[in-house]
């Protein structure tokens, strides 16, 4: 077994006791953030408007920061929420059309992290101001590269 399979496998044994999880797995976006989160929300919310299924399940902020480290995503490579799209992990304010083309190009990695939670990303909208942000493809060895930009 690669040790990214037995990793994520590992780190999504919290969503398995979630009822259908997996026979929904591969077109659900479960969704676990803080209770208090309204970007969070509004993330999810832009998701949803784009045709992805969602499920936002609201934990406890120790509960939601152990998570992210269970599944490789603390520290520099984290934000607000943290998301399961089939096998992948998603970390952040990531666009839809990000999630989408990860889903469908499938490549060798843990997920996509949009860090911190830059103003105009899905979800982080503030009228017309927006900063430019990247999303990272973060690979099974914990390095990133950049998997598109956004401005």
């Amino acid at each position: 077994m690669h040790r990214r399979t037995l990793l994520l496998a590992a780190a999504a044994l919290p969503f398995a006791a979630l009822p259908g999880f997996a026979a929904e797995a591969e077109t659900t976006i479960r969704i676990m953030k803080s209770p208090t989160c309204g970007c969070c929300t509004a993330w999810a919310d832009r998701l949803a408007a784009a045709g992805f299924t969602t499920e936002v399940h609201n934990v406890g902020d120790e509960e939601l920061w152990a998570m992210k480290e269970r599944l490789g995503v603390g520290g520099d490579l984290a934000s607000c929420h943290t998301a399961m799209a089939g096998s992948y992990v998603i970390e952040g304010h990531v666009p839809a059309a990000d999630i989408q083309r990860l889903l469908a190009e499938q490549p060798a990695a843990l997920g996509l992290t949009v860090p911190g939670m830059p103003v105009g990303s899905p979800g982080m909208e503030m009228g017309d101001e927006r900063e430019a942000f990247d999303t990272l493809l973060v690979l099974a060895d914990g390095t990133t590269e950049v998997f598109a930009s956004h401005s």
